[in-house]
């Protein structure tokens, strides 16, 4: 572990920002991972460039995770610096019919606002388990709806540490993917252009998505949401279990028995078990279907 980075980031954060040797397994959604070599948790725009110009300065790694919802972190860990942009970074505004909102605020919390301001357009996120920079980053999408149909522009820090606003037309927007994505910025917060809707139609229309979630998804058992990429033309899910996989287990690892798209941490999985799982899956499928399953789960570390 590199003593000199470890002084450089205290010298930049409060001693409570900065952890040492930190499970990963208390910071993804999936309950896996091992030990980062540092945590922090910078509040600012500006720790959060100083943070990545240490970690440049002295050549570690660094990797930025908001709640860690779509995140398989490798039992070994991380050797490097997890640079966590969530709760130090979570305020949301509503101006009109925008919404102003950090990276680390939570899509829930965003689409609880805009019930509140009756604001319409974002109830798709209401249910997505990740944070806005998260999903600026991947263009999240969930029942019909994509953060491109509300998107107006993303404020990034860029890879020469250069804070940058991107209007839409700029950001690329595609299937799980960005400039963002593509570039490695990191986004700082963005704005949300909504329209004027009725409260109780907004509140009818997340109570109807949520009833979908709840009785389709494993939402009991800790996983990454969806674990695989949609494949033109088919299901990932439908795939998964024409190819008679459901309930499917490796280790402590398990193809939901409710909805095979969903790999859920069924009993005390690893890392291990996740990838050895997902590999198999993918190969019965293709050995089935010939279509190769791709992961949407991002995966962090030596596997």
């Amino acid at each position: 572990m590199n003593q000199e980075l470890g002084k450089k980031l205290l010298s930049i954060l409060k001693e409570e920002q900065v952890k040492k040797d930190e499970p990963m397994k208390s910071h993804t959604t999936f309950r896996v991972g091992g030990p980062a070599d540092y945590f922090v948790t910078p509040q600012t725009a500006e720790e959060v460039a100083k943070v990545i110009e240490a970690c440049t300065q002295e050549k570690v790694p660094y990797y930025i995770v908001g709640n860690g919802s779509n995140l398989l972190v490798s039992d070994k860990g991380y050797e490097g610096v997890i640079i966590q942009i969530y709760k130090q970074m979570n305020q949301v505004k509503v101006e009109g019919a925008q919404i102003h909102a950090q990276a680390g605020a939570l899509l829930s919390m965003i689409a609880k606002r805009a019930l509140d301001a009756e604001l319409t357009g974002f109830e798709f996120a209401a249910g997505i388990p990740g944070t806005l920079g998260g999903a600026c980053v991947m263009n999240a999408g969930a029942y019909g709806g994509e953060m491109k149909d509300v998107l107006k522009s993303v404020t990034v820090l860029t890879d020469k540490g250069e804070v940058k606003t991107l209007a839409k037309e700029e950001l690329e927007l595609g299937y799980r993917t960005s400039v963002i994505a593509k570039k490695g910025y990191i986004v700082l917060e963005a704005v949300l252009e909504l329209q004027k809707g009725e409260k109780e139609n907004i509140q009818a229309v997340m109570d109807d998505l949520k009833e979908r979630r709840v009785t389709k998804q494993p939402l009991e058992y800790p996983s990454a949401g969806s674990t695989f990429k949609r494949p033109e033309g088919y299901f990932a899910g439908k795939l998964i279990q024409d190819a008679g996989l459901r309930g499917f287990q490796v280790g402590g690892a398990q193809v939901s028995e409710k909805h095979c798209g969903f790999v859920i941490n069924k009993d005390q999985a690893t890392a291990s078990d996740v990838m050895n799982l997902m590999n198999q899956v993918s190969d019965k499928v293709y050995e089935e279907f010939g279509v190769r399953l791709q992961p949407e789960v991002k995966r962090l570390g030596e596997f």
